[in-house]
């Protein structure tokens, strides 16, 4: 009986497959622009701070402005 239930374990956990699988993506290029334009607008969407400028909206970071979508 011992050896039974040790191989029906066996089996069970060959046979069952996780269904997790790993998703890897590449980050998008971004471009990043170091000064805005002249005529930019600060647009507060949600309680956070967007710059826009030529029909889009930009977020400040540490290397420049970056598009975003909001």
């Amino acid at each position: 009986m011992r050896t039974f239930v040790i191989l029906f374990s066996a089996i069970c956990m060959m046979s069952v497959s996780s269904c997790a699988t790993r998703v890897v993506t590449r980050p998008a290029s971004v471009t990043v622009v170091k000064t805005p334009p002249r005529n930019y607008k600060v647009v507060t969407v949600k309680g956070k701070r967007y710059y826009f400028w030529n029909g889009k909206h930009y977020r400040k970071t540490r290397r420049g402005y970056v598009f975003v979508r909001v």
